[in-house]
């Protein structure tokens, strides 16, 4: 059926069948835009807006941009007026690696790759890529210009009231080694890995180059003689290790990093570790001194740190705060010649310094069994005989007591058996008695304010702690020996405090702009 319809250019027929409905029509199947991954795009990039106004990576930029990198130049070949290509600037590389540990990256290899794809290093870099090598050889080849730069950061922040060095708090850390616990070995083992490494060093010396390229022959020849250094440096190290044990000839070293050491971890394990020790100030909070130890122990800690504050600001500290770990009769004598107020709760063996309980003696023949007679300075035994003052021993912050019974009442005392180890002298007895120092400092640890004092530690402490190992992901080192695991630390400690910079004064800077 048609009908007409008037149009412009007269009367049109139109059929009814084309006026039907769009809905009535047939629907095929989805229309989708195709990928093609072989065509080639180009792309406008605005790198000053990759990161907003106040991203943390320009806060990092603007700090490092405060420092002295002179100590950085004395490697740089690149010079003006000479031939050669522009080498990368101290500072950004200083604020790639300060931005990539803020971001829990440890690996030059990892923030290589970061480098291409994160927004945060595409406006450090200008969307230049860098080696891993490069990264990797800046963060290790400049130990006392980090130490440097450390110390200049610390005194922008005092600058910024951040900072006063009055009150610090000291505390350690064991992370781990990079090293397995199945690489310690005795010494015999590791003299048979040397010698197998020596010999393998003189076969790549007479391995024909045609063999394999020189790249690769340089490259296994380069690996072989760090091999053959670990394994001598191991051996060295065992002598060390031998003269903290009671069983010498049960000494072992790491093959792969010689400096570790075995350390009971927070979670009751054993494991290879270093002893990463942080002095941090009460005002922010801020890291002001880092160390890293061999020793499992703290309390051999305290002294080198303080003397460490003392030569890098010049002053000592007036107040410290620590934890039982470091608290001993040496520290709190030289604390107290110093001047500085030790804070930190009392052990119990320092608090009940007397006579010290004895293995392999019955407990009815235990010290505190015998009676001390004060008008004659004597203790009388169970059994009623009389150990007279032998010996008196001054030692730093106590004296050593000893009383001793005769030879002849022990020998026919019938309860020898039961007081006396087989093979040992007549029975002795040792008392304990505090210094003054000591005495004093016990009675001001009684006190409600020291108390108060100290429960600020862990909040300055600890918080440092937890911080490099979860924000940094330093829980483990990438680097071996005790001088390239110190500088990793001071990397996550300068971190630590560039970002609290960046919190606490530039981001307040930017709001008030």
């Amino acid at each position: 059926m048609e009908e007409q319809v008037e149009g412009l250019f007269g009367v049109m027929e139109v059929e009814r069948s084309q006026q039907k409905d769009s809905s009535s029509r047939e629907v095929g199947p989805p229309r989708y835009k195709p990928i093609d991954r072989q065509q080639l795009t180009l792309k406008t990039i605005d790198i000053e807006r990759l990161v907003e106004a106040d991203h943390p990576v320009r806060g990092i930029w603007e700090m490092t941009g405060q420092l002295d990198y002179s100590g950085f130049e004395g490697k740089i070949r690149a010079r003006e007026g000479t031939a050669g290509q522009r080498t990368l600037s101290p500072r950004l590389l200083t604020s790639l690696w300060i931005y990539a540990l803020s971001q829990g990256v440890t690996s030059a290899r990892e923030l290589s790759r970061m480098i291409e794809t994160d927004r945060g290093c595409q406006w450090l870099t200008a969307l230049e890529t860098i080696n891993h090598h490069t990264l990797s050889d800046f963060r290790v080849d400049h130990q006392s210009a980090l130490e440097k730069m450390f110390v200049e950061v610390v005194g922008l922040m005092s600058a910024e009231n951040l900072i006063e060095i009055k009150r610090v708090a000291q505390d350690g850390t064991k992370i781990r080694a990079n090293a397995g616990t199945d690489t310690f070995r005795r010494e015999e083992r590791i003299r048979q890995h040397l010698q197998l490494a020596q010999q393998q060093i003189e076969e790549l010396n007479k391995q024909e180059q045609e063999e394999i390229s020189e790249r690769v022959a340089a490259a296994r020849l380069r690996a072989q003689r760090e091999t053959n250094d670990r394994l001598q440096q191991a051996l060295e190290e065992l002598k060390k290790i031998r003269q903290t044990k009671s069983k010498p000839e049960e000494a072992r070293a790491s093959e792969t990093d010689p400096q570790a050491r075995v350390m009971k971890q927070s979670d009751g394990g054993w494991a290879p570790s270093y002893n990463v020790q942080l002095t941090t100030d009460s005002v922010a909070g801020a890291i002001i001194a880092v160390d890293v130890t061999q020793s499992a122990n703290d309390y051999d800690s305290l002294a080198p740190a303080l003397k460490n504050v003392e030569q890098s600001f010049g002053k000592k500290p007036e107040q410290v705060l620590t934890d039982s770990g470091y608290i001993c009769r040496e520290n709190i004598v030289r604390t107290k010649a110093e001047g500085i107020d030790l804070i930190g709760p009392v052990p119990e063996m320092l608090a009940s310094a007397g006579t010290q309980k004895r293995q392999r003696v019955a407990e009815e023949f235990q010290p505190q069994a015998f009676q001390f007679d004060k008008t004659q300075n004597c203790f009388i035994c169970p059994a009623g005989k009389t150990l007279l003052l032998r010996t008196t021993d001054q030692r730093t912050g106590m004296t050593l007591y000893t009383y001793q019974a005769k030879r002849i009442d022990c020998t026919n005392c019938c309860f020898k058996s039961q007081c006396i180890s087989k093979g040992d002298g007549p029975r002795s007895i040792v008392r304990t008695v505090n210094s003054d120092t000591v005495q004093a400092f016990i009675a001001k640890m009684e006190s409600t304010e020291a108390k108060q004092i100290y429960k600020e530690r862990s909040q300055l402490s600890e918080f440092a702690n937890c911080w490099i190992k979860a924000k940094c992901g330093l829980r483990q080192f990438r680097l071996r020996g005790l001088i390239k695991v110190r500088m990793e630390s001071l990397w996550a400690a300068l971190t630590f405090n560039v970002q609290m910079w960046v919190r606490l004064v530039w981001r307040h800077c930017e709001r008030s702009a």
